[in-house]
């Protein structure tokens, strides 16, 4: 997995195909709208963000998406093959992750054996912790790599429930690409870490970048500018724009109804 670090500006990557598409999505909890006739396209290897205030359904969609929640009306298809009717462990065999959600931590584990179970529960090779490392010597190596992949590779044999928040969010983002995604689904990556972890979550982010396709939903608007390719904003359970992080920018819509207010949160200082 390990590859070069891509630029932070690097050009959006060229679209064909999307991987994700969502077609008239909805859900309904009672008389509550959710989500309202979602149209969603992520293409192959981009940072597609979606944003919105809280309470405007990115969680709902996000769980929709990973087969957690059943939409009530609508489709979705990766890949071109129709899910919505997948399990969620159906759909991270056929590619698609969601990051925190993928498995526990388990945190009397090292980071080096959370990973190689996660490497195994993959591969389906059989991995014992009563015989000795040098049997599972694949398992153990592909964990390796994913430990530095994630800017883990001094923590390795740290328990993980030892490791600082923003670690242990790193550890989760190793976890969900030990599944070996096309798509990862990373439900706001930054809450609850300082801006120094939230920094190596951005770097460890931009690494990614051009490798898989991301769909990015968070709060912090420096890490959305910073990373996105494409953004779409949701807004009372409506996706209200998509575009260029420029465009959304500079939509007046966008900044009536969100982005004005979250920027102006963001140039202040940050507290999490």
């Amino acid at each position: 997995m390990t590859a070069a670090v891509p630029a932070m500006t690097a050009p959006v990557p060229a679209r064909t195909a999307p991987v994700l598409e969502v077609r008239g999505l909805s859900k309904h909890f009672g008389g509550v709208q959710a989500n309202a006739d979602i149209e969603l396209a992520v293409a192959a290897r981009e940072i597609h963000a979606l944003i919105g205030p809280n309470g405007a359904g990115k969680t709902t969609l996000v769980a929709q998406l990973a087969g957690m929640l059943a939409p009530d009306t609508g489709s979705i298809a990766f890949e071109g093959r129709q899910i919505q009717a997948l399990a969620a462990h159906q759909r991270v065999r056929a590619g698609l992750a969601r990051s925190f959600q993928i498995t526990s931590i388990f945190r009397r584990f090292s980071v080096l054996e959370n990973l190689a179970l996660a490497v195994q529960a993959r591969s389906g090779t059989s991995l014992s912790f009563w015989r000795p490392r040098h049997e599972d010597t694949a398992i153990f190596e592909e964990a390796r790599e994913l430990a530095q992949d994630v800017g883990l590779a001094d923590r390795e044999e740290e328990l993980a429930g030892a490791l600082a928040h923003g670690e242990q969010r790193q550890l989760e983002v190793g976890l969900a690409l030990a599944t070996c995604p096309r798509l990862l689904l990373l439900d706001e990556p930054m809450a609850g870490l300082g801006p120094e972890e939230s920094e190596r979550m951005i770097a460890l982010l931009a690494a990614l970048k051009g490798q898989i396709a991301m769909l990015l939903v968070e709060h912090d608007m420096d890490a959305v500018f910073r990373l996105a390719d494409r953004i779409s904003v949701l807004v009372a359970g409506r996706i209200i724009a998509t575009g260029t992080p420029q465009a959304i920018r500079a939509d007046a819509a966008v900044r009536a109804a969100y982005l004005g207010d979250a920027e102006s949160a963001q140039s202040g200082p940050r507290s999490r």
